[in-house]
């Protein structure tokens, strides 16, 4: 993969539903007491679907509490997460000044 983005999980009762929430265009590595998801360039996770597998009452802000490091750059709402490569990043932002 050649920009690996995303969060980095402890392992807990959450872990396998969470990942079965982003599981589309995503590498899992179980690394014993953590597991690795990465996604290339970009990866976003939303409370909607979070809550499909976790229960209605979940909350997105829940998930910093599972979460100890991540690669990439996080880009926080109210409602979602985004893991997005330095490079993807620079590319939006010079499309941006550029418009």
């Amino acid at each position: 993969m050649k920009n690996p983005v995303g969060p980095i999980l402890r392992m807990g009762d959450e872990v396998e539903l969470i990942i079965a929430a982003i599981e589309d265009d995503i590498e899992v590595i179980d690394r014993g007491a953590y597991v690795r998801i990465q996604g290339e360039d970009e990866i976003t996770v939303t409370e909607q679907t979070l809550r499909r597998y976790l229960g209605a009452d979940y909350e997105i802000r829940s998930f910093g509490g599972i979460m100890s490091a991540f690669n990439g750059l996080a880009i926080t709402s109210s409602d979602a997460i985004t893991w997005q490569s330095v490079a993807r990043h620079k590319a939006a932002e010079k499309a941006v000044t550029a418009s």
